[in-house]
């Protein structure tokens, strides 16, 4: 049997959307307020999808604790509270939109869970606009 299970988790996080290579007037053309010098911040929630075939000894897809452990250690420890842009390697040279921010979030979970599994992550900016990977 295949079943699909769902973890919710919040983080809040700082950034400003900004290319190194474009003058400031072209940033702010493109980015407007979200490329604020002093950065602005974010509540994001995301939810994680695990997919996959239900083992039959136990009647789990994945412990939910388990996932729960690996969302908590391995993105919210990394990324709450944190200034995207200056805090974290992984946006050091990558720019912190939320269409990046979601595949970082999704590179880092498929490290670390079995390849058995299908995930898709869905990541709020706000409550109105989100983003998914995979498409």
């Amino acid at each position: 049997m295949r079943v699909a299970v769902f973890r919710r988790a919040h983080f809040n996080a700082a950034h400003r959307l900004y290319n190194p290579n474009w003058s400031d007037e072209k940033n702010q053309e493109v980015f407007g307020l979200c490329n604020n010098p002093n950065y602005h911040g974010h509540n994001y929630e995301l939810e994680v999808k695990v997919s996959g075939e239900v083992d039959p000894v136990t009647g789990y897809l994945i412990d939910l604790k388990v996932l729960k452990d690996i969302i908590k250690e391995q993105i919210e420890r990394r990324f709450d509270h944190k200034n995207l842009n200056l805090d974290t390697e992984e946006f050091k040279n990558l720019n912190p939109t939320a269409e990046n921010i979601c595949y970082v979030i999704w590179q880092i979970l498929r490290e670390h869970l079995d390849e058995k599994y299908d995930i898709g992550v869905r990541l709020y900016e706000t409550p109105r606009n989100y983003v998914e990977f995979p498409a």
